[in-house]
């Protein structure tokens, strides 16, 4: 019935599904009738372990806080504009994606989507999805910001890539 409404929607990622608040203005209803009921919301807390809350991989790009993070520099920063579900790559993003190393006329020639919010379970927050998600793994693992665990979909931000991170992205 809500979705009939037009109140939320449905994210369709893989065999999940997830539903999300149309527009703001149905988030400031729902916060107005909780007033009516003197509750606060409890603020959302995730019990993912830690290790796989901070960075882990997702299929063949990165994920957690450190790739929620990202995704909102690189909008934040005007690299990436939305265009309906995808992303593309403004000339800024390609000047300074290829100063990294990441050879964007080669992202985009790959037979997939370029970029796209994937919605992270743990932070409930998207990050990037795509070819471009899975260059900017690779940046990271070869920079050696991040590194991998073994048996695990969990990665390490090492001391080089806090540092990188911040240095490169602000983050």
């Amino acid at each position: 019935r809500l979705r009939e409404q037009g109140l939320v929607e449905m994210l369709v990622q893989g065999r999940h599904r997830y539903y999300r608040l149309t527009n703001a203005q149905v988030a400031q209803a729902l916060e107005a009738l909780l007033l009516l009921t003197q509750h606060s919301a409890a603020p959302f807390k995730p019990n993912t372990p830690s290790a796989l809350r901070q960075a882990r991989t997702c299929y063949d790009h990165c994920a957690g806080e450190v790739a929620v993070k990202l995704h909102d520099a690189l909008l934040k920063a005007g690299w990436l504009n939305e265009q309906g579900k995808d992303y593309v790559i403004s000339e800024r993003g390609v000047e300074s994606l290829n100063a990294l190393g990441i050879d964007v006329d080669a992202v985009r020639q790959q037979r997939r989507r370029l970029a796209y919010a994937c919605l992270d379970w743990s932070e409930r927050a998207p990050h990037i999805g795509g070819a471009l998600g899975a260059a900017l793994l690779e940046l990271m693992l070869t920079r050696g910001w991040v590194s991998r665990h073994l048996d695990s979909r969990a990665l390490k931000l090492t001391a080089k890539g806090v540092g990188g991170m911040a240095k490169v992205f602000g983050v």
